[in-house]
């Protein structure tokens, strides 16, 4: 399978406008978390009750909002970050990030009493990690947040979320999205499950497949069994789904395609925020009116990308990395 198709023109015709129409504007707004990561790298990753002696220490920029949010902004969007952080120098030096990478900034509120969030994150020696997280402020940024940025939403062409923000914020978001016709990206992480009402809300879901098997119940453990989990996927509401397989690539699922898109093959040293560069630069490429599976390719670049150097927002690569990497790829 070659893994730079394009979707045929007959089925372009048959998606939804959100797949298919010219957008000039890249404004996308991204609801969600940000956090301080506090990384240690070492040989392997502790068992419970083991510890692990050595290894480097880092601290960067993370979250899963935040990295989204960095991601989009590196690969050309235009974005509005909307979020809460604590009264702190984490939060300050967020902030001080964001404004690097021409985030707008005017909805991130500063809480009072809450600290900002931190995740302490292992990275293994092969790139796979295992975090833990404090979420601070982002447990408080609520409903009514939201409805304050609505503007903000309502003017975007894409939403981006994820779920470490409270249930009923995001909820919230999507629910000012649907009224001012906003389609939405939502990466169900931490994985939880999701009621229907939220998912037909949903345009694009970008699930692992740990998310998907909380989503559907159903068990990845063979190839049908992820076409089987993205069809009660879209059977709940979801437009599209696009499932990230790791290594793998990422599996489409629509009304009208199904397939794998292959991940480009580059040496892993830290696979943290692999997924939020992916949905990051999915909505930039999405905004820019391009079909499926090239969409899906620019995301896979990004990611791949990403995984190559150490760290949550440090690792996300800007537009021009992006394009050279896909000519080269070529």
């Amino acid at each position: 399978m070659k893994n730079r198709g394009h979707v045929p023109n007959s089925e372009i015709r048959n998606m939804s406008p959100i797949f298919m129409s010219p957008i000039s504007k890249k404004k996308i707004a991204v609801v969600g978390s940000s956090n301080t990561d506090m990384i240690i790298k070492t040989a392997k990753i502790p068992r419970p009750g083991e510890t692990v002696l050595g290894g480097e220490f880092h601290m960067a920029a993370g979250g899963k909002g935040a990295n989204q949010a960095v991601a989009a902004a590196r690969a050309g969007g235009d974005v509005s970050f909307i979020a809460r952080i604590g009264n702190d120098i984490f939060g300050k030096r967020a902030v001080e990030g964001f404004i690097r990478d021409k985030i707008d900034v005017r909805n991130v509120s500063r809480d009072r009493r809450a600290a900002s969030g931190i995740a302490l994150i292992i990275v293994g020696r092969n790139g796979e990690n295992s975090i833990a997280v404090a979420s601070g402020a982002n447990a408080k940024l609520s409903a009514e947040d939201v409805r304050r940025a609505g503007r903000a939403i309502a003017s975007a062409k894409i939403l981006l979320m994820q779920l470490e923000t409270p249930l009923d914020t995001v909820r919230k978001a999507a629910e000012i999205a649907a009224g001012h016709g906003v389609p939405v990206i939502l990466n169900p992480a931490p994985a939880r499950p999701l009621d229907d009402r939220l998912l037909r809300r949903i345009s694009i879901l970008t699930p692992n497949e740990t998310e998907t098997e909380i989503l559907t119940g159903i068990k990845i453990k063979r190839k049908s069994d992820i076409g089987r989990a993205a069809r009660r996927l879209l059977n709940k509401g979801v437009r599209a789904v696009f499932m990230t397989l790791g290594s793998k690539g990422v599996y489409i699922a629509s009304e009208k395609t199904s397939r794998i898109i292959p991940a480009f093959k580059v040496k892993a040293v830290d696979s943290t925020a692999a997924g939020d560069v992916f949905s990051g630069a999915l909505a930039v490429a999405l905004a820019e009116g391009r079909p499926l599976l090239d969409a899906a390719r620019f995301a896979n670049a990004a990611a791949a990308l990403s995984v190559t150097k150490l760290g949550a927002q440090p690792s996300a690569p800007y537009r021009i990395d992006i394009e050279h990497f896909l000519r080269k790829m070529q």
